[in-house]
């Protein structure tokens, strides 16, 4: 696999990962009653308890979509241009 290629690997994924945090973050806003009613029957949890849950995960997927994808993706965009 050539430097492009990679690049251009790292490039989709950026793109797919950047959409689902979004769409998860647009259904969190808009949908939250119903998934924390799904949710919640599911894993027995409190409704309340399911906040934090979807914040940190949102927040750990954000990070871990930067540091492994974006920051790679930017840098041999840099590097190679």
């Amino acid at each position: 696999m050539t430097i492009t290629q990679l690049t251009e690997l790292l490039g989709w994924a950026v793109l797919i990962n950047l959409a689902y945090l979004s769409l998860a973050s647009i259904a969190v806003v808009f949908f939250k009653e119903a998934i924390t009613s799904i949710h919640s029957k599911m894993f027995d949890l409190e409704e309340k308890q399911l906040a934090p849950v979807y914040l940190s995960f949102l927040s750990q997927y954000k990070v871990m979509t930067l540091v492994f994808f974006v920051a790679p993706y930017l840098a041999l965009k840099i590097m190679w241009h």
